[in-house]
This record gives structure tokens, C-alpha cells and sequence, in this order.
């Protein structure tokens, strides 16, 4: 973050700054309206996992668990999904490998949405978007191939143990079985379609938390959809090979936006506006989350 600033002269610093200070509150409100929907969507979607198994999960455990998760991925990436599980375990005496089974469960499905988008990106950027990748070196059908093949590798691993006769391996074996338990509870859901709904819901609110910034900027604001869809897109994966963007996000986004001929002040106080308002909420109701949740299920 101090790098990305420092390289700026002290004119483009102020241009900078004054893009923030001067955004349309209204809309900066509306973001953050959308990105608490998604939270709450998300928290009440995992309910539809975690009843096939026979255990309840509370709204309020729910959500405040994930709000710390993604408290926690600020500091570590993906630290955030361990203390989610563990805070469920904790609160709701539901198995830790069985939750974190329901978390790489919803790992999938998000995945499946952001290749969905991705693909809609392409019909209507992808000359854009290829020329982009080509320009800055990034190399998309790479890292989809090593996510398949980290995927099989962990397949095979699992396989490896369950097939294992060790008497070593037996307690391995219980975890093991428990976390696939969890992750099969997608296709033993009484509401599939209600999961669906949700699943769709939480990304349309992704989407549109990060569009209606634009509105917020005066260069921003007559930028096409489909331009929205490419930043959103390669801010996704600044996000998932970070900890939660810190430093990257609004570079690249300003480095997106600046390929669509938006001056870099502005697409970087776009990137600014969006990482910068999600993460403060992000820091609010994770910190609230981890003093509430030990007051809220306090037992005598």
C-alpha cells in the first residue's frame, strides 16, 4: 500500500485523493448495502449444508463466524475458512472436519459462479481480456489446469488414506471420512433449489457492490458493463492470491481500468473506494463478530 502511493508523483497523489474525498457517499452506502446482503446470504446458504447432517446451525453463529473468517484472511490467506470451522465446532458442537467438508462445498460452487462469470466476461470483452492477460503476462488457462490438477493430487491424497490399512492412519482416516461427509452434504440438501437462489444471489450482490462504484467517481461513471466485469474479474483473483487484496487490488484495478483508456487516478481510486470500504466493513463486523460470538453463547 505504502509502495503503490510513494510511486506517485505528489500531483497524482492529490488528483488521487480528491477522487475519494469528493465520491458520492450515496453510492459508497449502497456498496456496502450489497456487501452486507452477500455476507448474510452466504451465512444463511450454509445452513442448507450443514442440515443434511443432522445438526442446526444458528443464523447468528453463521454469520458472525464468517464475518471473523474473513477478519482472519486479512492477515492470513484462507486462515479465515480454519477459524470459521472452528468457531461453528465451538458454538454449535458440530464436527470440525464435517464443517470444514461444508466449506470446500461452498469453495466449489463459488468457483463454479466465478467460471460462469468469467465466461460471460469473454462473450462480451474477448479481444479485451486476451489482450489484457497477453499485456500484463497473466496466463488464465494456467492457473484454471494447476487448480484441476491441485484438485486430483488432493483426490488421490484422500483416496491414499482411506484406502490405507495402517493402524497409524485411523484417526486420519475418521477426520478424513467426516470432512467428506461434509463436502457429499451438497447433494443430500432438502432445499437444492433455495441453495441455488442463494449461490446466484451472493454473486449478483458481489457484482453489483463492485459496479455501483462507479457511479461514486465522476471519470468512472459512464464506463460500460462489460468493462466492470474485466475489473471485477482480475480483481477476484487479486483477492484470492492475497490477503484479501491488501496493496494489489487497487493497482490492478487501476491498471485495468487505465487499459480502458480511464485515467489512472480515477481507476485507482475506483479500486481504492471498493477494497477500501469492503475491507473497513469487513474489520467492523469480523472485530464485533469475535466479541460477540463468546457473549451471545455464554453457558452458565
Amino acid at each position: 500500500m505504502y509502495y503503490s502511493i510513494s510511486s506517485a508523483t505528489p500531483t497524482e497523489r492529490a488528483t488521487l485523493w480528491q477522487n475519494i474525498i469528493k465520491a458520492n457517499p450515496l453510492y459508497i452506502i449502497l456498496s456496502l448495502s450489497f456487501g452486507v446482503l452477500s455476507h448474510l446470504s452466504r451465512a444463511y446458504r450454509w445452513k442448507f449444508l450443514i442440515q443434511p447432517m443432522s445438526y442446526q446451525l444458528r443464523l447468528s453463529v453463521s454469520f458472525m463466524s464468517i464475518m471473523a473468517g474473513y477478519l482472519a484472511n486479512l492477515g492470513i490467506p484462507r486462515s479465515g475458512e480454519v477459524l470459521r470451522a472452528a468457531t461453528t465446532s465451538t458454538y454449535e458442537k458440530i464436527p470440525f472436519q464435517k464443517t470444514i467438508g461444508t466449506i470446500i462445498s461452498e469453495r466449489v460452487a463459488d468457483l463454479v459462479m466465478l467460471l460462469l462469470v468469467i465466461c460471460l466476461t469473454l462473450l462480451l470483452q474477448y479481444e479485451s481480456l486476451f489482450y489484457f492477460f497477453e499485456e500484463y503476462n497473466i496466463n488464465p488457462i494456467w492457473s484454471i489446469a494447476i487448480l484441476f490438477f491441485l484438485v486430483l493430487v488432493g483426490f488421490g491424497v484422500l483416496k491414499f488414506i482411506l484406502n490405507s490399512t495402517s493402524a497409524k492412519l485411523e484417526k486420519l482416516q475418521i477426520f478424513v471420512k467426516g470432512i467428506l461427509e461434509g463436502m457429499l452434504s451438497i447433494f443430500k440438501m432438502k432445499k437444492f433449489f433455495a441453495f441455488i437462489f442463494h449461490t446466484f444471489f451472493i454473486w449478483i450482490m458481489y457484482i453489483a457492490m463492485f459496479w455501483i462504484i462507479q457511479y461514486a467517481i465522476p471519470g468512472t461513471e459512464n464506463l460500460d458493463f462489460s468493462v466492470i466485469l474485466v475489473a471485477f474479474i482480475v480483481g477476484s483473483f487479486a483477492i484470492t492470491i492475497t490477503n484479501g487484496g491488501v496493496g494489489i487490488f487497487p493497482v490492478v484495478i487501476g491498471a485495468v481500468l487505465l487499459f480502458f483508456e480511464v485515467p489512472k487516478q480515477d481507476g485507482e481510486a475506483f479500486g481504492w473506494l471498493v477494497w477500501g470500504t469492503q475491507t473497513i466493513l469487513n474489520i467492523v463486523l469480523g472485530g464485533l463478530s469475535l466479541l460477540f460470538l463468546p457473549i451471545l453463547n455464554k453457558t452458565d
